[in-house]
């Protein structure tokens, strides 16, 4: 693969990981908080956000997990599947790094 191709892939990937992290803002984010409902999952179970968004993230790294592991047995995976977990899991780090950040006091750091 050159760089060139390679570039690609990674402006694409990350377009559509914004564009699917904030299209589903208004679901997740109540009252502007984009974490609140790892905020909300922690008071439910007795934990920090950051341990309640890393519970959730299990699911989709399951998810990336079976796929490998269906490749890896010559199953044919469409590339949308692909595609919809690798930018889940993606997604979930972001949050993640957000929900570090806040705990930090470091909510505008890059």
């Amino acid at each position: 693969m050159t760089t060139e191709q390679f570039n690609s892939i990674f402006r694409d990937t990350i377009e559509k990981a914004f564009n699917l992290l904030n299209g589903k803002a208004a679901e997740y984010a109540e009252s502007g908080d984009r974490l609140h409902n790892f905020k909300r999952a922690a008071e439910l179970q007795g934990c920090t956000p950051i341990g309640a968004l890393a519970g959730m993230m299990v699911k989709h790294t399951v998810s990336v997990y079976d796929l490998v592991r269906r490749h890896e047995e010559s199953a044919r995976i469409p590339a949308e599947l692909w595609d919809e977990k690798i930018i889940d899991s993606i997604n979930y780090l972001i949050l993640l790094r957000a929900a570090v950040r806040e705990t930090a006091g470091d909510e505008q750091g890059a």
